[in-house]
């Protein structure tokens, strides 16, 4: 255990953070994505649920801001634009975090191959279908 320091992030899911560099993406899944088939590197945070562990990621990791997007989410099924109730709680953690970030919905044929191309991959136990974020890597200022 450390001060101020989520007690969700294991010491593999923090050393993974401080490892990554600028633009690197994180994907946090739910309990049902393949993620060992689709991981370059997994860590897996069985027990949690994914907003959990996506706050305590956020109270650490810089999001992108040289780019347009950086927090993206998965869709359900082919709909773009519906919200399920999770995906509501991912836009709210991520506005409470990251005010001027969108959260953009990716639809499966774009959304599996940035998984499969993030730097690693966080499966957590969330049972809520198409419960899945990537988070872009920014910068710590001088």
């Amino acid at each position: 255990m450390l001060k101020g320091i989520n007690p969700i992030l294991s010491p593999d899911l923090l050393a993974t953070l401080r490892a990554m560099g600028h633009g690197d993406e994180i994907a946090i899944v739910d309990g049902n994505y393949p993620g060992l088939e689709h991981a370059r590197r997994l860590v897996r945070l069985d027990g949690h649920g994914l907003v959990p562990v996506l706050d305590a990621v956020l109270s650490l990791m810089p999001i992108d801001d040289f780019v347009e997007a950086a927090i993206f989410r998965s869709t359900v099924g082919k709909d773009r634009d519906a919200l399920d109730p999770v995906h509501q709680e991912i836009i709210a953690c991520c506005g409470r975090h990251e005010p001027k970030q969108p959260v953009v919905p990716l639809l499966g044929p774009d959304f599996y191959p940035r998984v499969k191309a993030a730097h690693t991959v966080v499966q957590t136990s969330e049972p809520r279908l198409y419960a899945n974020v990537i988070l872009r890597k920014g910068v710590i200022y001088p």
